[in-house]
């Protein structure tokens, strides 16, 4: 194992913010970031069949990848709210979870693998969400495939424009009036909303009961290859350490966190700005608290059930929480020093 890799999803995570700040190559050395790599090894994104690969990201691929079979031991959860909405048009009439009833929803088609299907399972469980608010289910809609842009993960193509990564599924679909309802997140979603003009019937992130909005991104895992954690303890603590020190330095530097997460989630400042609200970058922190545990377990019930996972698996032999307890430790020893 000669080299060290590194991934995330296009989010708020103390780890993008520590590779941004240049935290993660002073401490690890040079780390190889998924993002930029070539096609053949920026694929383990989804199934993290990749020695020495740390990944912050989506927890269906995350998920999928360990119910497959993959090598891998979770050892941080984070939880940031951002911007989970449904959307409509706004001469729908549709203007809360109750309007919904007999709607139109979209619904990303089936991609190649169960992990790179994390759009049909995000629209699935965000309808499901919002729905559940008016004490609806998904048998209350119809449920309506539209196409899911194809997962690119690794070197954009040359002269690409800013975006051109990512087309939020089902918006087009809205606007064209083949769909009333849509699932989004994020700063790009945010901006595609504002460009066609579509509101948001359902603010998720406005419920009191964080079950309501579990998905993809909420909880969000870091998981890690086992080999390493088994071989190199120290590098998955050093790691940690930098995540944590990022969320202690977001806390009190937002403006410039703005900035980051603008080229993160390859978005404008606006974009940023509507999805990530109410003091987001004061809890970047990864945990395995029993709570967010617990919420990850809803998640992993869902997606076994909708047809996400291949198999069952335990939650809490998967989770390894000795490498943060032990970055806590030597943190706040180097903060003390």
């Amino acid at each position: 194992m000669t080299q060290i890799w590194y991934t995330r999803c296009p989010v708020p995570t103390a780890s993008g913010l520590a590779h941004r700040l240049g935290w993660l190559a002073d401490e690890l050395g040079q780390v190889g970031v998924l993002q930029d790599a070539p096609p053949e090894i920026a694929r383990h994104h989804f199934d993290h069949q990749l020695l020495g690969l740390f990944r912050e990201g989506g927890n269906v691929p995350a998920l999928a990848a360990r119910s497959e079979g993959a090598p891998t031991r979770l050892i941080g959860l984070t939880w940031i709210e951002e911007w989970q909405s449904i959307l409509v048009r706004p001469d729908s009439g549709i203007t809360d979870a109750a309007g919904l009833k007999g709607a139109r929803f979209a619904l990303p088609r089936w991609a190649a693998t169960r992990g790179e299907s994390f759009p049909r399972a995000m629209a699935l469980h965000g309808a499901k969400g919002a729905l559940a608010q008016a004490g609806l289910t998904l048998d209350d809609v119809t449920l309506v495939e539209v196409e899911q842009p194809p997962s690119r993960i690794g070197r954009a193509e040359p002269g690409a424009p800013r975006g051109a990564a990512w087309s939020w599924p089902g918006i087009a679909e809205l606007a064209a009036g083949q769909v009333d309802a849509v699932y989004v997140k994020g700063a790009r979603a945010a901006e595609q909303a504002a460009e066609i003009g579509a509101v948001v019937a359902v603010d998720l992130d406005a419920h009191p009961d964080p079950r309501t909005r579990v998905n993809n991104g909420t909880p969000r895992p870091i998981t890690v290859h086992e080999q390493l954690l088994k071989e190199q303890p120290e590098v998955v603590v050093k790691f940690l350490v930098q995540s944590l020190r990022a969320g202690d330095w977001a806390a009190s530097n937002l403006p410039s966190v703005h900035e980051i997460l603008a080229g993160e989630t390859n978005s404008g400042l606006d974009g940023v700005r509507t999805a990530y609200r109410n003091d987001f970058h004061l809890d970047l922190h990864p945990d395995l608290s029993a709570e967010r545990l617990e919420l990850l377990g809803i998640q992993k019930r869902f997606l076994l059930t909708h047809g996400f996972l291949a198999a069952d698996f335990d939650l809490e032999s998967w989770a390894a929480p000795e490498p943060l307890e032990q970055a806590r430790a030597l943190l706040a020893d180097r903060q003390a020093a």
